[in-house]
């Protein structure tokens, strides 16, 4: 369901979050309780004791909702369960379940807390992590947040539903709960974890009202999606979309399937297993399945295959545009400024993730139809490059670099601001072995952790003076809501007239034009013409 129509069925749970807002002001009282102790806070469902190490203090493997087993399969999150005594948190909880062989279980809705060990007079402002993984794989344990922490910002992450366990639309679902967000269940996880913030985090020291929400790859999709969705609105306060991936910046790279497409997908690949009906004997055939069947055949690698001859992993629709957290494409909202109006940050890495097919030269760049000799000259200028490398550079300024600029653009259209860059530091390590800076590349750098990308004996002190640098312009806005600051190079804000923007390199960061804006300019031009 799209446009106007879908827009105003969504109103209704715009109004029910606008009367919840005084509940949420009331349940901070109940439950933002600093201990004596600072390595105690009382939360929803009973205390949790973390830990104190290099000038941090951690939590981890805190639930925030009732685990997703059972009946609960497949419905939105449900308030979580008490416990007795002081839990330990600290340790991570379990990945939600994939193909990955990592430690995972259905029963992983939980999140973790990092803060500088130093008291602050004022709650500190907080920067809410959603791990990216084409929404398949991954988990916040991989992510390390002490060294961010120690620069001043409280850190959150979280695990999420995955694959057809978070993004499953069976009809039968409709049924047996008409008024629940359908489908979408790892973004309704991602919800009901920043809510839990609002009423929870003042009990670690944080400020509700000063949240940042950041994310790379399905995790930056996954942040576009909660700034245009209705249901999210006065949960977050800035954002920051890392290489930004399902839903993407442009529908029709990775967009967004509509309801009745969803419920296609799921129930052809329920046929597929020998669940037949559309009832609720299917669904309870269905949530009977060991979670390890639900996940087969959606790995990183097929998913992004799939991505790239421009259909969904069997059984998983990815996005789903339910008409309720998702009214309609993201590109949509955006054009016409139904977005959450917040300071944004926005980019990709030089040599981004690429998605899409071709098996020859003439069919590659006879995706740019009337522009195919300019972009010929742009990217194949003397006719020796080669397929593989032409792949990789067109498929990934088409999913990732040119719809990362779109996305500045249209925000600083709508007069939002925003701040727009590109990442092109390799890790020494890294160098004479990568062309540029691969995808998810920046992470590490960003969360001042560098060790966590190439190992602790490889990384040199360029390494660590540039993941000094991109970490404190992260943390600066997490603070302020302004990148700059502490005497390093100003960042400008973003300008669609003005071809201007924060460039990371090896010999540091430049402020200067964009030396792939003639490629992308092909790729607007393409997008306006298939309107």
């Amino acid at each position: 369901m799209h446009g106007a129509v879908a827009w105003l069925l969504t109103l209704a749970g715009v109004v029910s979050l606008l009367a919840l807002g005084s509940a949420y002001r009331t349940a901070r009282i109940a439950f933002a309780q600093p201990t004596v102790d600072p390595l105690i806070a009382m939360v929803e469902g009973g205390s949790v004791g973390g830990t104190a190490a290099g000038g941090v203090i951690s939590w981890k493997g805190i639930p925030y909702a009732a685990p997703p087993v059972g009946d609960l399969r497949w419905r939105v999150p449900q308030p979580v369960e008490a416990w007795a005594g002081v839990k330990a948190a600290t340790r991570f909880g379990p990945a939600c379940v994939q193909t990955d062989t990592v430690p995972k279980s259905e029963d992983c809705l939980t999140l973790n807390v990092w803060r500088p060990a130093k008291p602050s007079a004022r709650p500190l402002p907080v920067m809410v992590w959603i791990p990216g993984g084409a929404m398949v794989y991954g988990g916040a344990s991989i992510y390390p947040f002490d060294a961010m922490a120690a620069k001043g910002v409280m850190v959150v992450s979280m695990n999420y539903r995955l694959g057809r366990l978070g993004f499953f639309a069976h009809p039968a679902l409709g049924a047996e709960s008409p008024d629940d967000v359908r489908g979408n269940y790892g973004f309704m996880d991602q919800l009901a974890a920043l809510k839990w913030v609002q009423r929870n985090i003042a009990a670690f020291g944080g400020d509700p009202d000063q949240v940042t929400i950041f994310g790379e790859s399905a995790g930056g999709g996954a942040v576009l999606a909660h700034l245009v969705s209705p249901l999210s609105r006065g949960l977050f306060h800035r954002a920051i979309l890392q290489s930004p991936g399902a839903p993407g910046g442009r529908a029709k790279v990775m967009g967004a399937s509509d309801l009745a497409t969803a419920e296609k997908i799921a129930t052809e690949w329920s046929k597929s297993i020998g669940v037949t009906g559309e009832d609720e004997a299917a669904l309870k055939q269905l949530r009977a399945l060991p979670a390890e069947k639900l996940v087969e055949g959606v790995s990183g690698a097929a998913t992004v295959k799939a991505l790239s001859a421009g259909a969904t992993p069997p059984g998983m629709a990815m996005s789903i545009i339910d008409g309720r957290f998702l009214p309609e494409p993201p590109e949509a909202a955006l054009a016409a400024g139904r977005q959450a109006v917040v300071p944004v940050m926005v980019g990709a890495n030089d040599r981004d993730l690429a998605v899409g097919s071709a098996s020859t030269k003439y069919e590659l760049f006879g995706l740019f139809g009337p522009d195919a000799d300019q972009a010929r000259k742009l990217y194949d200028p003397l006719g020796n490059q080669t397929l593989d490398e032409l792949r990789q550079q067109v498929f990934a300024d088409r999913a990732m670099v040119e719809p990362a600029r779109h996305l500045a653009n249209e925000m600083a259209r709508t007069g939002q601001t925003a701040w727009l860059y590109r990442f092109a530091y390799v890790a020494e390590a890294q160098r004479g072995r990568n062309m540029g800076t691969l995808h998810g590349s920046e992470i590490p750098f960003a969360l001042n952790a560098p060790a966590a990308f190439v190992g602790q004996a490889r990384v040199t002190s360029s390494d660590r003076a540039a993941a000094d640098l991109v970490s404190a312009y992260w943390v600066s806005f997490g603070l302020t809501t302004d990148p700059n600051g502490g005497g390093r190079p100003t960042w400008p804000r973003h300008d669609r007239m003005v071809d201007r923007l924060a460039h990371f390199t090896n010999s540091g960061m430049i402020v200067g034009t964009d030396p792939l804006k003639a490629r992308l300019d092909l790729w607007e031009r393409l997008w306006s013409r298939e309107r």
